[in-house]
């Protein structure tokens, strides 16, 4: 080629932008995604890699702790937002802008917190957590996938996956439990039934593991404050979780707001970069919580929103959620050589990646439909029904008191009786109260002949010391057969900043209790909340105890169907109920004390009220003799260990087996037991089911060290299941 041809190309290529350069790839739906994202990636400009770690709000903020902002000017550039609309008209005004204003036409990501549904509101995770069907769990989450997609939003930020053993905390609502195991096995459930099989179809959204790590290891069960976790136990008991999220194909991670023994979580190198990004490979992307960035102020650990930023972006942080530290100083940064270009570019390039996967380039906007198509579909109503039916813990049944005899008369009384609001429980999302069955309307429909077999009064209201309405209430309860009183939480009582001094109820409904009592007449405690509740003074006070939880949507209609005995219950405690306050904090899988026979409290009993995977039924189930198929196995072999459970009651029953693990002598002091697997199956009246554990040696029998690896030591491990053991050598 001649020297004149030469320097033309050159000219004309150099006169050419980037955009015109590389637009035919990443613009190509048919070329891979990684291909297109290094295309567009080596387009944009430093300003416009910094617009997409930025992360503001668009509609009206309806969660009373983060306070939203009017945005008139949002940047065209911007990548992502968090959509308050429950319709799409605002986001597609939105992307179009971004779509035909910004230089490169990046499409926008919406997010939301859609955390047990999006209107379509489920029962809050941990009561989800005791129903022990994840398969279930992944309906809702496909549902409430669908209806937010179809109303303009691309990501949950959503499921929440600490685990939680202070129910002080009130998050612990939002979350699965006090077992890692549990909390992983609803994570991947949930991240499946989010993003489906792809999740560039209409109807998924991607996934958000949150919040990453150790925040339900707060301080007192305060919100937002400092950690104090060993590298083991964080291997052990917090991060477990999160590994089964990442291997379910979770798009997106969610940083924590906790310090973790001096270091915050959103600025924590080993945590996010060495774990998330590097042993885990986890290519998606990284979000702060709300403030997280501009926090580390407060919290010690940066002078300035600037090196809060550096010090972010510097250990893996991809996106800041709302503290504009990114938007306003990383271009600086890097400028200045303080941060690598190499890491902003790695950071966009997960945005991007997300994008591309989620079909935001090829479908930019979100067709609009009315609300009838999208919402409370009957088929979804029966899911959160069905799921809420399940949930329900029988904590006691005294003499059989339930299921309650045709032809009672029942007494409704307590505030929660005709509650609408507290059913949705925290982060209720687009819920709506009008949505909800009450208890009263559940009833109602379930027995009919309101007048004459359903009475009512409220006798007080959910706190304050007014006992005007004790008078109506005693009188109510004179004419019935049966009191079933209405207690509980109210709906902002859990959640995010909802911490409490104690988990017992006010002192009002505590006396509405022994009000009832003194009429004589059976008493069915109903308890609706979002924490386990402290219930010493209570229980004794109560033939039956029902634990239905926050229920969401689905309401009274199931409380109904277990009371009348259309429904067996079968839920299981995903999380100990205390004896009282002060043995907080209490949990099955505790490590062994070194005197097993002392160090209990002296003024109370050291066993809980009610345990982690307590829970009865209106049948009684009989577990055989638990056999292997072998007793001594090596450290690569496998051994499926079985047991038979016989439904020796007169109601068909659904039983959940727990598989437990116990490890008597190791290197690294364990757990008295853990809980490896667990599975559910309905049991007919006389019928007999055999239930498996398929045992791997390193993943059920061992442990993890202070780094991370995992290994099996020889020696005999104890499996249990209800109250039957069998022994397991390994050599």
């Amino acid at each position: 080629m001649n020297r004149t041809i030469i320097i033309g190309t050159v000219a004309l290529l150099t006169a050419l932008s980037p955009q015109t350069l590389w637009a035919q790839i990443y613009k190509d739906r048919h070329a891979p995604i990684e291909e297109r994202v290094e295309d567009l990636l080596s387009c944009m400009t430093l300003e416009e890699k910094v617009l997409q770690l930025h992360q503001r709000t668009i509609g009206k903020n309806k969660n009373s702790n983060n306070i939203g902002e009017k945005i008139k000017d949002i940047p065209a550039g911007i990548g992502s937002l968090i959509y308050y609309e429950d319709w799409p008209e605002v986001r597609n005004d939105m992307q179009k802008k971004a779509m035909e204003e910004s230089r490169l036409g990046i499409p926008i990501v919406f997010g939301y917190d859609a955390i047990h549904g999006y209107r379509t509101i489920y029962p809050i995770p941990l009561a989800q957590a005791c129903a022990w069907n994840p398969s279930l769990a992944e309906k809702a989450c496909a549902v409430s996938a669908r209806e937010a997609r179809m109303s303009g939003v691309d990501w949950t930020f959503s499921p929440m996956i600490d685990v939680a053993r202070d129910p002080r905390w009130g998050r612990v609502a939002e979350g699965y439990g006090e077992d890692p195991y549990t909390n992983g096995v609803f994570a991947a459930a949930s991240v499946r039934g989010y993003q489906g099989n792809k999740m560039d179809s209409k109807e998924n959204v991607a996934a958000c593991l949150k919040h990453y790590v150790g925040y339900g290891a707060s301080e007192a069960g305060r919100d937002y404050v400092y950690t104090e976790i060993s590298r083991q136990t964080l291997w052990d008991t917090y991060l477990p979780p999160y590994e089964m999220g990442v291997k379910a194909g979770a798009a997106t991670v969610m940083s924590a707001f906790n310090d973790i023994s001096g270091t915050p979580a959103t600025a924590h190198p080993y945590a996010l970069k060495e774990i998330l990004k590097g042993q885990w490979a986890f290519d998606g992307v990284i979000v702060s919580d709300w403030g997280a960035v501009k926090q580390l102020v407060p919290q010690g650990f940066a002078s300035s929103l600037k090196e809060a930023s550096l010090k972010s972006i510097r250990a893996g942080l991809d996106i800041d959620m709302v503290s504009e530290g990114y938007l306003n100083h990383l271009a600086e940064l890097v400028k200045e050589g303080s941060v690598p270009m190499e890491e902003v570019d790695e950071a966009v390039r997960r945005v991007l990646r997300l994008k591309f996967r989620l079909g935001l380039f090829e479908r930019p906007y979100t067709p609009e439909s009315s609300e009838s198509e999208r919402f409370l579909r009957p088929q979804d109503v029966a899911i959160a029904e069905r799921l809420a039916e399940e949930s329900m813990v029988l904590l006691k049944n005294k003499d059989n008191i339930l299921p309650l005899t045709a032809g009672k008369r029942i007494a409704l009384i307590g505030p929660m009786a005709k509650e609408q609001e507290a059913l949705l429980g925290s982060w209720k999302g687009q819920g709506k109260a009008e949505d909800v069955t009450s208890i009263w309307e559940g009833m109602r429909k379930e027995i009919g002949e309101p007048d004459s077999l359903l009475l009512y009064a409220k006798g007080c209201d959910f706190e304050k010391e007014d006992e005007s309405g004790f008078a109506e209430a005693r009188a109510v309860a004179g004419k019935a057969d049966i009191v079933v009183l209405c207690l509980g939480e109210k709906r902002s009582w859990s959640g995010e900043n909802a911490s409490r001094s104690t988990i017992a109820l006010p002192n009002i409904q505590e006396r509405l209790a022994e009000e009832m009592q003194k009429t004589g007449k059976p008493i069915v405690l109903l308890l609706s909340n979002g924490r386990p509740l402290e219930l010493c003074r209570i229980e004794p006070l109560c033939d039956a105890i029902l634990e239905i939880w926050q229920p969401g949507i689905a309401g009274g209609r199931p409380v109904a169907g277990i009371l009348t005995g259309r429904i067996n219950p079968s839920g299981k405690l995903a999380m100990t109920f205390p004896y009282s306050t002060g043995q907080i904090p209490v949990y099955y899988n505790r490590r062994g004390s070194a005197r097993r026979h002392q160090g209990f409290y002296q003024d109370i009993t050291s066993n809980p009220l009610y345990s982690f995977g307590y829970g009865l039924s209106y049948t009684t189930f009989e577990y055989g003799t638990p056999r292997a198929t072998a007793t001594t196995i090596g450290k690569d072999g496998t051994v499926t260990v079985g047991v038979e459970v016989t439904n020796t009651g007169q109601y068909d029953g659904t039983e959940t087996v727990h598989w437990y693990v116990s490890d008597p002598y190791c290197s690294i002091t364990r757990p008295l037991k853990e809980l490896k697997y667990f599975e559910k199956q309905l049991i007919k009246a006389g019928e007999t089911r055999k239930f498996h554990f398929h045992i791997d040696p390193l993943r059920d029998l061992g442990y993890v060290d202070g780094s991370g690896k995992r290994f099996v030591e020889s020696g005999e491990y104890v499996i249990s299941v209800g109250k039957e053991q069998i022994k397991i050598e390994v050599k």
